[in-house]
């Protein structure tokens, strides 16, 4: 039973729920909107706001360092911070937290996995 387990293990080993994480994150960042499972959307806004709420507070070296490490090591993780920093973060300084919503759509054909759309809360 999960009772106060503190994260969803979504059926992968812990390197591949980071990478998962990583992944949908600089997806997200990029496209500003993905489509994907409710378990995983649910654990990509908690991973995403605390990113975005580091960034949006300040604006330093050790800022850009904390994000890119969230994001990875390659040329995506470093387009994908740049635009956390630079773009995202400024849009949400008057807001405390809340960044992302999660639109249920479908249910997917091959497993009937309830399906939703995350997105950034336009302001």
């Amino acid at each position: 039973m999960r009772h106060k387990h503190g994260y969803r293990k979504l059926g992968r080993d812990s390197e591949h729920r980071i990478a998962l994480l990583r992944n949908l994150a600089c997806d997200l960042i990029e496209n500003e909107k993905i489509e994907t499972t409710v378990p995983k959307a649910k654990e990509l806004r908690k991973y995403i706001e605390k990113i975005i709420t580091r960034a949006k507070n300040s604006d330093d070296l050790n800022t850009h360092r904390y994000v890119y490490s969230k994001l990875g090591s390659n040329e995506r993780a470093k387009a994908a911070t740049k635009k956390v920093i630079e773009i995202i973060a400024p849009k949400f300084a008057n807001r405390n937290g809340g960044y992302t919503r999660i639109i249920k759509t479908r249910f997917r054909r091959g497993d009937a996995a309830e399906m939703c759309i995350i997105e950034f809360v336009g302001e």
